[in-house]
């Protein structure tokens, strides 16, 4: 999807979903990645967006960096989070150094890079950028949950372009880079509609099918976790395609 179409949709992102769900899942997310690796420690935010994550990431002592194509999100976090590093580019052609990150992570972002050559260079961008023994944490649409389409459609950042991309594709595109993976699960089920007193329940129940195995495989985020070993540094990625 072109970076024109989040410039224009900037201004309204953050209020795309209600607020009391979009907390929810931040707090999650933030959870799982300093289980994984605490602070403190150099991230990158690959589809930063406006930065809600960097930001909340910084305030626990990580020092952020995110990138995102579209100048109009960047806009909005060099704003109101001028202590996260706002990079404008593309997740296949990251521009920083081998090696400079002790995490990197992306949320919600491989299903609007689509093509499946372009997930593939941005996985094996983000296996190059990460140190050895370092944490990558990819967080997805799950094909496999049935509301996907349907709340897809009502978004205004989903325009029909999108790929939901299986967590086999994931799994296959970081080993290929020369990283390893460590977990993979399936995570969320608090859907938008639920209103602020049903929250509670309702994390309660997403809690209860996270633990159940078979239920699980329907939870709305596929999250991948893998790190790279220091023979992983020697392989290096293939050339990624100038898809900008």
């Amino acid at each position: 999807m072109s970076a024109s179409h989040f410039d224009q949709v900037a201004a309204h992102y953050d209020e795309s979903l209600p607020a009391h769900v979009v907390e929810h899942y931040l707090r999650k997310r933030v959870r799982y990645i300093a289980a994984r690796r605490p602070p403190p420690a150099r991230g990158l935010d690959v589809g930063c967006g406006t930065g809600v994550l960097a930001q909340r990431l910084t305030r626990l002592g990580y020092k952020m960096s995110g990138i995102d194509p579209s100048e109009g999100m960047l806009e909005i976090l060099r704003s109101r989070g001028p202590e996260v590093e706002a990079v404008a580019g593309s997740g296949t052609e990251l521009p920083f150094a081998d090696a400079s990150f002790d995490f990197v992570v992306s949320v919600a972002v491989m299903h609007h890079i689509a093509a499946p050559d372009a997930v593939a260079a941005t996985l094996a961008e983000m296996v190059r950028v990460l140190r050895p023994c370092g944490r990558i944490i990819i967080w997805d649409h799950n094909p496999r949950n049935p509301y996907w389409p349907r709340l897809m459609a009502r978004v205004p950042q989903d325009s029909g372009e999108e790929r939901l991309i299986p967590q086999r594709e994931l799994i296959e595109g970081v080993d290929r880079a020369g990283g390893t993976v460590l977990e993979c699960t399936q995570l969320g089920l608090v859907p938008d509609f639920v209103p602020p007193r049903a929250l509670r329940l309702a994390a309660a129940a997403e809690r209860a099918t996270e633990r159940t195995p078979l239920l699980r495989r329907l939870c709305a985020h596929n999250v991948v976790l893998a790190t790279k070993s220091a023979a992983g540094e020697a392989r290096r990625p293939p050339q990624a395609p100038d898809v900008r």
